[in-house]
């Protein structure tokens, strides 16, 4: 077994000067080559998505340019599936199926990065409020690169034998779009994987270099509302009332003892109070306060460990107080949730051993797991004893600003961010090579 390498500041480092002094990789096959080809071609496409996001199950023309490109390659292509979703399918002889993943959907953001084709778009959220429109997650990258996996696996179909499934999923910002697929058949009107996967762009880690985290990669996002009820008054007569701020106070400081004393020290979980409104003047207290929690868990058992725990403090603390059976807090949690991300290890071991092998032992390296979210958990979860799945990251962080950051010299924009632009030539690189080989090695010809 090859030795596992966490990604400290150090490797980074190297990793990053890897990239800068050779601009290569460890293997040829051809893939490379072909790539490498296509890439002005690509980069046109990127510059394009870049400039026309669409928001969460809006992504109609982006569907619909991709799904065409898909049908030129030769894909039995099927679109509106989860509504924006499509499904492009080629079958190639007997063997294993193995579906890749890209996600659509762009966010609400103003984009900020001074690019020649930076977004312009406009368009109006479930808010009401009209807002610009950028790819700030990189969305445009995975997309890009899985145009250019499916380019190459279509140049390279002597070379693997089974089902390629490739599907571009709307709606992951809002954690909705892979459900919405597996809701519309995609295990059951098209052919069912047994491998599952995608990369997700990172704004950690130097451009070209590949992260990944075997077992729980990501978390169990639950977004908590609490309405906290009280008896409205006079500020200069609290005794004549039942403050819902202070109660609310009281639930925040007390949540916080949920990870801090009930959680193991040895098990991940965060529950954030985001949002607390209450009131509206100086000299009134108000019969109601309202809060937001966003929670985060790995497993099954943690998370409901605590959700219960919100609403049992939630309850507790409202009784302490005084307030009426009848007016207790209301607790919400939103449905559906997106739940965790888990990489198979026997299968992550297996892809990342031919990825060490192409891109080189310094390039490829395993990297914490981390308490962000990702809805491509949910094709691994609809069959956790069919489908065997992995999401990795591809760095993103242009060489002369991760340089400089190294220095101390600037802090780096995170995903979301009005001015985070990846090297996007570098993600898409190795994104397209790292798809199509992965596959390739997945479903290998018969004979070969």
């Amino acid at each position: 077994m090859h030795k596992q390498v966490r990604m400290t500041r150090a490797a980074l480092m190297a990793a990053g000067a890897l990239l800068c002094s050779t601009g290569a990789f460890a293997q040829d096959d051809g893939l490379r080559a072909g790539v490498q080809d296509d890439m002005p071609e690509l980069m046109e496409l990127y510059r394009d998505l870049h400039a026309n996001p669409e928001l969460s199950f809006e992504e109609d023309e982006t569907a619909a340019k991709l799904a065409a490109r898909m049908r030129k390659l030769g894909f039995e292509v099927t679109e509106g599936v989860g509504k924006t979703g499509v499904v492009a399918v080629m079958e190639n002889g007997q063997g294993p199926t193995v579906l890749i993943r890209a996600d659509m959907d762009g966010l609400p953001v103003v984009e900020q990065t001074g690019l020649p084709f930076a977004s312009t778009v406009k368009a109006t959220p479930a808010t009401g409020v009209e807002t610009g429109v950028m790819h700030a997650c990189g969305h445009d990258t995975h997309m890009t690169a899985w145009i250019g996996a499916a380019q190459q696996l279509v140049d390279h179909k002597d070379e693997w034998s089974g089902t390629l499934v490739m599907i571009l999923q709307p709606a992951e910002e809002v954690g909705e779009g892979a459900l919405a697929m597996l809701e519309d058949g995609l295990f059951t009107r098209f052919p069912k994987p047994d491998y599952a996967i995608a990369f997700h762009d990172a704004a950690q880690f130097p451009a070209g270099t590949i992260g990944y985290s075997p077992g729980y990669a990501l978390a169990n996002v639950d977004s908590v509302d609490i309405t906290v009820k009280g008896v409205g008054g006079h500020g200069a007569y609290p005794q004549s009332t039942k403050d819902p701020v202070v109660l609310a106070s009281s639930i925040v400081m007390k949540l916080q003892t949920l990870v801090s004393r009930e959680l193991s020290p040895l098990e991940p979980g965060v529950v954030t109070v985001g949002s607390f409104r209450a009131g509206s003047k100086h000299n009134i207290i108000s019969d109601e306060a309202k809060l937001q929690l966003t929670v985060r868990s790995y497993t099954d058992e943690a998370r409901k460990l605590l959700l219960d725990g919100i609403a049992r403090i939630a309850r507790g603390e409202a009784i302490a107080a005084g307030i009426a059976e009848d007016q207790l807090p209301v607790v919400t949690v939103a449905d559906p949730y997106t739940p965790s991300t888990f990489n198979d290890p026997e299968f992550t071991e297996t892809v990342m051993t031919g990825f060490r092998t192409r891109f080189g032992e310094d390039r490829v390296m395993q990297v914490p797991s981390v308490m962000g979210g990702e809805d491509f958990s949910q094709y691994r979860r609809a069959d956790p004893d069919g489908v065997e799945s992995l999401i990795f990251w591809i760095g993103g962080v242009p060489e002369d600003e991760w340089q400089a950051a190294q220095n101390g010299e600037g802090a780096l924009p995170s995903l979301h961010s009005p001015f985070w632009a990846p090297d996007a030539e570098k993600v898409i690189e190795t994104g397209a090579e790292a798809l199509a080989a992965a596959a390739i090695d997945l479903m290998p010809a018969k004979g070969g």
